[in-house]
């Protein structure tokens, strides 16, 4: 489960929810932020019942401290850090609230300080810090200045080999992982690593085994999904590399990347806590160093699912598949 806590711990973040959704009252309660309160009641905190959200007390950040336990309280902040954001603006009464509950919890993570960046204006800084995390979560390291020349290796030396064996995945069998992989590359028009203007194989394989595993395919809403699901997978720094930027590239509508594009109102709150828990319980992560990708391409898909503890996706919380005009996916 997403947050261990004690029935208090529950109702007080649930509580503080409300409030940052309103901006500690500034605002009205709207529906999407309703929607969120109600689908985290049972999929984060395994809630049952019906919850009144509008029933739902203020409370004040020295009352959550004393309800939050010291392990649960940075899952505290990453949940009102999404509350903060979820109706699809930047709105800084409620990114405020949302900080002053953290400094009560006495939580002082990069993804609040690069919400606040966001909110001041200061994008630049956002974007450098979660670019940089994101390719750190994948890289184990810091990157530097060499991101680019990491992400793009074979525009000065092309890997024509490693290209041809990628290639390969054609002959696995039907219903196998590597099958799968292909079949995905191939309805995405993807290229794989190895030629000039393919990207980094580390960078790419991971990540698409992911969509492959998740079931997520590659709509705004599924890149939205499948980081989310990430998150949960792959937990460190989850919130800020993986979790904040596609919020604000497929719901905030702020660019991260040059030419990437962006969109505003693909999270669905519903979708977007399932994808989180889903992740949460995956046993196995495409992420991790150990994760090798060869040793089960000829496996099939629903073993390796199995293996790595991935929890099935109803149709109902799959995305949406919508592909704007302009939008074209990348691997």
């Amino acid at each position: 489960m997403l947050f261990t806590g004690s029935p208090d711990a529950v109702d007080a973040v649930l509580r503080a929810m409300r409030l940052v959704a309103t901006g500690e009252g500034r605002h009205p309660l709207s529906e999407v932020a309703r929607d969120a309160i109600v689908h985290a009641y049972t999929t984060v905190f395994g809630g049952r019942g019906a919850l009144d959200v509008a029933a739902l007390p203020r409370v004040t950040g020295d009352e959550l401290a004393g309800a939050v336990g010291v392990e649960s309280r940075e899952r505290a902040c990453e949940i009102l850090a999404v509350m903060a954001v979820v109706d699809g603006v930047v709105d800084p009464p409620r990114i405020d609230a949302a900080q002053g509950f953290a400094a009560a919890l006495s939580i002082d993570a990069p993804f609040l300080r690069d919400l606040h960046s966001i909110e001041v204006g200061d994008l630049a800084a956002a974007r450098s810090d979660i670019v940089a995390r994101n390719i750190r979560s994948f890289t184990g390291r810091w990157m530097g200045d060499d991101i680019d020349a990491w992400l793009m290796p074979y525009r000065d030396a092309p890997d024509e080999t490693l290209h041809v064996r990628y290639e390969g995945l054609d002959a696995c069998a039907p219903g196998t992982f590597g099958h799968e992989f292909h079949q995905f590359y191939a309805k995405n028009g993807f290229d794989y690593p190895g030629r000039a203007d393919s990207a980094n194989e580390a960078f790419t394989t991971p990540h698409d085994s992911a969509h492959v595993l998740s079931g997520y395919d590659t709509s705004l809403q599924g890149e939205l999904l499948v980081s989310t699901f990430t998150a949960g997978m792959h937990p460190d720094d989850a919130m800020t590399a993986h979790v904040l930027p596609v919020i604000l590239s497929w719901h905030l509508g702020i660019e991260l990347a040059e030419f990437a594009g962006s969109a505003t109102g693909k999270l669905d709150a519903r979708k977007f806590w399932v994808a989180w828990d889903r992740g949460d319980r995956t046993i196995g992560d495409t992420l991790a160093p150990d994760w090798d990708f060869w040793a089960h391409v000829h496996d099939p898909l629903e073993d390796v699912r199995a293996l790595l503890g991935v929890p099935a996706l109803l149709a109902d919380d799959a995305a949406d598949g919508h592909y704007p005009d302009w939008y074209t996916p990348s691997a």
